[in-house]
């Protein structure tokens, strides 16, 4: 993306030729100035979709389908039974913009070959990255007294999210102000993907994951984020490139953000016996993720009011907790009885997954990803991740003997149980298919699956045959592997897709010459991210409804090139496996 690019884009928006109704013909009649009905839908669309920004973007782009006068009135039937009724019937509402829907065709990054590298980096420059991302990382926390991430919206939305999907939300999604701005965005996808408009909204980029070049992005705090950001410094530390005032500075921001994941973040909900239990929230009460005033309001506005618990930050911030050596009293819950309650099984408790975008895999044996609050309410209804449930096997290894897993039969049986869920992607190849993962992409499952494989390995060989007696670990292990060595790694990547690639390698025990290509990204990519830190920001993790919501930022970038680099460089340092 250039500046070339932009200006022709924006000049070619700005000078379409209009063939049909525009969003805001169909729109601006029936929400610009609703005068009842959910209040709601109109202010989501005025601040999100009829905004001065956006707009003149807009404006000129029309749909030919629509000079259809009784498919026009269709479409603004269901608009105005969605504003209007007091408990709509979402799938009809939701038929007519999933047709129009299925019109448009956007696809993920299918990265080229990339060019051989001549020579592995030097260790030196490999050395002087991993004190850079240090250095930014505990840099971010002195002036900000936290470690920043950042959300931005890209209204294109996702590949995975077409006609059928929409529906899917429309009914399994709890909020209705979630569904609102579920359908508003899907309507407007529609105008932008057919739109000059796309080149400028949705410019073309390197490797997988997405840049967040969006203009408007949410600085935020959440005990997820800060989980990551522990274990890059607890690896920073490990590797004895620290100084020892960085070293010290180190162990206070994991002290203190030990404190945010468990105190600050800890929320009391109830478990499936009736029981009390702890959690960790993603998003802390205010002001506590330090959203800025505006933003604050914008995420009101925007129907994400409610926020609850999950499964994946409390594993998350509960393992790096445990190995930053807290003895906290939340860590002696045992979990997994907790997550047994959120775990699909061919029973009664299989309408949990209400947001079944991933129905291609077998859910039999996965958790699920939201946690009901106190008050039973769970806005966005239920879905299930891969990736999130390698983070739940993570945190019980680490905690194997605290929460006696071998000696309760019905923990090993949850165990076992997520292990099949795993072994069953592996063996149907799903897991290398973005379709398969609601929040994460592939490859950052296969570093995911390499930090869980990691844990697994600490364990004493009879502990490792009693979790896994049918060797589905090996298993997953040689096809995650064959995934990065013969796809990811061979294609052209950027630096946070290299970073990912050598935490998968370098936790699996990859042979040291397949890590060329990755190092290499990341060192000739040094310096990319400006006055923000070493590198730029990356799609780190993503939500595909109400749109494509990425999360990441400078800093998870730094995160995760460390994370991947202490790795290479251990492996380097002691030879090939």
């Amino acid at each position: 993306m250039n500046l070339h690019h932009l200006a022709g884009a924006a000049f070619r928006a700005l000078t379409a030729r209009k063939d049909g109704p525009s969003l805001y013909d169909v729109c601006d009649p029936l929400l610009g100035r609703p005068g009842g009905g959910d209040p709601h839908l109109g202010k989501f669309y005025r601040t999100a979709l009829g905004n001065p920004a956006l707009r003149p973007l807009l404006r000129r782009t029309g749909l030919k389908e629509l000079q259809d006068a009784p498919r026009l009135a269709a479409l603004r039937e269901a608009l105005t039974r969605a504003r209007d009724d007091e408990i709509p019937d979402w799938a009809a509402i939701g038929q007519p913009v999933a047709e129009l829907l299925d019109t448009i065709g956007l696809r993920h990054p299918r990265p080229g070959p990339a060019p051989v590298a001549a020579r592995a980096p030097e260790m030196a420059e490999i050395e002087g990255v991993i004190r850079s991302c240090g250095a930014h990382l505990l840099g971010s926390f002195a002036k900000n007294g936290f470690i920043p991430t950042y959300a931005a919206f890209n209204l294109i939305g996702d590949p995975d999210v077409g006609g059928r999907e929409l529906k899917m939300a429309l009914t399994g999604l709890n909020a209705r102000g979630y569904k609102n701005s579920t359908l508003l965005f899907n309507l407007a996808r529609i105008f932008i993907a057919r739109s000059p408009a796309t080149a400028l909204i949705n410019p073309p980029w390197q490797g997988i994951a997405e840049p967040m070049w969006q203009p408007a992005q949410i600085r935020h705090r959440s005990a997820y984020y800060d989980a990551f950001f522990i274990e890059a410094l607890l690896g920073f530390v490990e590797t004895g490139l620290a100084s020892s005032g960085e070293t010290a500075a180190s162990r206070r921001a994991i002290d203190e953000m030990v404190a945010f994941c468990l105190t600050t973040s800890r929320e009391e909900v109830r478990a499936q016996d009736g029981k009390t239990v702890s959690v960790v929230t993603a998003l802390a009460p205010p002001p506590h993720p330090r959203f800025s005033r505006f933003f604050a309001q914008i995420k009101q506005d925007l129907g994400f009011g409610i926020y609850v618990p999950d499964c994946d930050t409390t594993a998350c911030a509960v393992s790096a907790a445990t190995q930053a050596g807290s003895e906290d009293p939340i860590l002696n819950q045992p979990l997994l009885d907790f997550y047994a309650g959120y775990q699909v099984g061919p029973g009664d408790n299989e309408p949990r997954v209400t947001v079944p975008l991933n129905d291609h895999i077998d859910y039999e044996g996965g958790v699920v990803t939201w946690i009901d609050n106190l008050a039973g309410e769970r806005p966005y209804g239920n879905d299930l991740d891969p990736t999130l449930n390698l983070d739940i096997l993570e945190v019980s290894f680490r905690n194997l003997n605290r929460w006696k897993i071998l000696e309760t039969p019905p923990r090993l049986e949850t165990v076992h149980r997520i292990l099949g869920f795993q072994k069953r992607l592996a063996l149907s190849g799903a897991f290398t298919d973005p379709r398969s993962h609601i929040y994460y992409l592939p490859e950052l499952y296969c570093a995911y699956f390499g930090r869980c494989y990691a844990a697994f390995m600490t364990l004493p060989p009879a502990a490792r045959l009693a979790i896994d007696p049918d060797g589905a670990f090996e298993l997953i292990r040689a096809r995650v592997l064959a995934y990065v060595e013969g796809e990811l790694i061979v294609g052209e990547m950027n630096a946070f897709d290299a970073a990912l690639a050598l935490i998968a390698l370098g936790h699996l025990g990859a042979e040291v010459k397949s890590f060329t290509p990755a190092l290499h990204c990341i060192v000739s990519h040094l310096g990319e991210g400006g006055r923000h830190g070493p590198y730029r920001a990356y799609e780190w993790n993503k939500m595909k409804t109400p749109t494509r919501i990425l999360v990441g930022g400078p800093e998870a970038t730094s995160a995760f090139v460390l994370m991947g680099l202490a790795l290479a460089r251990r492996a380097l340092l002691r030879g090939s496996p």
